[in-house]
């Protein structure tokens, strides 16, 4: 199963974890199991059937442009990092 990191401002939803050990062989698969055991999550992850706005995946250390169909491995590590702007 695959480990998830929880970015700060989602861990109100996860009573305060920081990494959840999910089942799934896609990113879309990896929202959905945390979002059956942390119910809301996935709203705040997920708009109009991809990633939000803002929102850069990162899996095993690697930016990711395919959004939810990224796939994963049982050892893979997801992170979703707010991305940074400025001016």
């Amino acid at each position: 199963m695959a480990t998830v990191w929880i970015p700060p401002l989602l861990r109100d939803l996860t009573a305060g974890a920081q990494s959840v050990v999910v089942p799934g062989e896609t990113v879309r698969e990896l929202i959905a199991a945390l979002d059956a055991r942390y119910p809301g999550l996935a709203d705040r992850l997920i708009e109009e059937g991809a990633l939000r706005r803002g929102l850069v995946l990162m899996v095993d250390g690697v930016t990711s442009r395919q959004g939810l169909r990224t796939r994963v491995r049982p050892e893979s590590e997801v992170h979703f990092v707010p991305a940074i702007g400025g001016g």
